[in-house]
């Protein structure tokens, strides 16, 4: 199993150096340890990409990050590069290149044994047995990975069940995977058109953090990189504070809550309890360990709707105490409403499975 890993986009040739490495020195001190780096447009000669490449790779390098350039086949030809031969991208320092098209998969499995050892990332978006098809020419599995493509066009991003179904064909086999979020301040990407670079089209207008939480939920992705540059301090903040290995909702308060109802909610580790219901996700331990704290019946209304985050009262009996987000709308005096998950994160309760473990953070 792969730990999980944040990454940023830079644009060489749509960008100021000094830019780069200022976002770049931002990035890693909010834990940001990937660079994508696009090479689908170079301008000048092969030395001056050179001279471009190189300095702010080295950089990056100084700084713990891992470099993958996006190339394409007219780079190749146009700076002319062998597929034979990759010394040019490990001279600049890279890690690895993404194809940003493929072949027949006999010649990726060939260019995964470089002598380089550059890592060679395949294209993911795509439902089609391209990656069984690399694999069956004895490709060099550890240096093959996954990685999705962004859409900066509105409407063009990639739905979710086609989304989640081109993820397993990698994650089934142990690739390493990776998709994109979108900034919704960052500006720059690889083409004139940059209605975001993100690559499900649900998460275009969603905040960055949400859309990083929902990666990461699907259980698919090892790698959430923002796809436009420049996120703000704000947004790299707020993903570098992220839970990668489980969901924390964002809950807004009742009125009414009171100290043990606010410690059960905010200061433990919940975990869906195995035996599910379709009613209500339960988080039973707790009810053990705050079994001998009173909880009256409080002032709130006590009709559930979808969301709603509830706990025991004293009424409950055994189960007093016992935590509670509500699936189906229902009606319970014995329960005290206390929280409700925010509208945007409401779709994330579908990742909520048996023995699932979540937290739950104020707002």
């Amino acid at each position: 199993m792969t730990k999980r890993t944040l990454g940023v986009s830079v644009y060489p040739d749509h960008s100021n150096v000094d830019e780069d490495k200022a976002y770049l020195l931002k990035a890693s001190q909010h834990g940001f340890s990937r660079i994508f780096m696009s090479m689908l447009e170079v301008s000048g000669g092969k030395e001056a990409v050179i001279e471009k490449y190189r300095d702010l790779i080295s950089y990056a390098k100084k700084l713990g990050y891992t470099i993958t350039l996006d190339v394409a086949p007219s780079i190749f030809d146009q700076l002319g590069i062998s597929y034979q031969d990759l010394s040019f991208f490990s001279e600049l320092g890279a890690d690895g290149i993404r194809l940003d098209e493929g072949f027949d998969g006999r010649k990726e499995a060939m260019i995964s044994y470089n002598q380089q050892q550059l890592n060679i990332e395949l294209n993911m978006s795509n439902d089609v047995d391209y990656l069984n098809n690399i694999l069956s020419y004895c490709a060099n599995e550890p240096f093959i990975y996954g990685c999705h493509n962004f859409y900066p066009q509105r409407g063009t991003g990639l739905p979710l069940d086609f989304f989640n179904s081109c993820s397993r064909r990698f994650k089934e086999k142990g690739i390493q995977t990776a998709a994109f979020i979108t900034s919704q301040v960052g500006k720059i990407g690889p083409w004139s058109i940059n209605d975001g670079l993100p690559t499900l089209e649900m998460h275009r207008d969603l905040p960055i953090e949400l859309q990083a939480k929902h990666l990461f939920a699907t259980g698919l992705i090892d790698c959430v990189i923002i796809g436009n540059a420049y996120a703000s301090d704000e947004e790299l903040d707020r993903l570098g504070n992220l839970n990668r290995y489980q969901v924390t909702f964002d809950v807004k308060l009742c009125d009414c809550i009171h100290k043990v109802e606010k410690e059960i909610l905010l200061d433990n580790q919940h975990v869906r309890r195995g035996d599910i219901t379709n009613l209500v996700v339960r988080s039973t331990e707790v009810r053990k360990k705050y079994k001998a704290e009173k909880n009256p019946k409080n002032d709130c209304s006590h009709e559930f709707k979808r969301g709603d985050i509830v706990i025991g009262n004293d009424e409950f009996g055994k189960y007093k105490n016992e935590l509670q987000i509500v699936l189906q709308a229902h009606s319970d005096e014995r329960k005290n409403k206390v929280a409700e998950i925010s509208d945007q994160e409401l779709f994330l309760l579908d990742y909520i499975t048996p023995w699932a473990k979540f937290k739950l953070e104020e707002i």
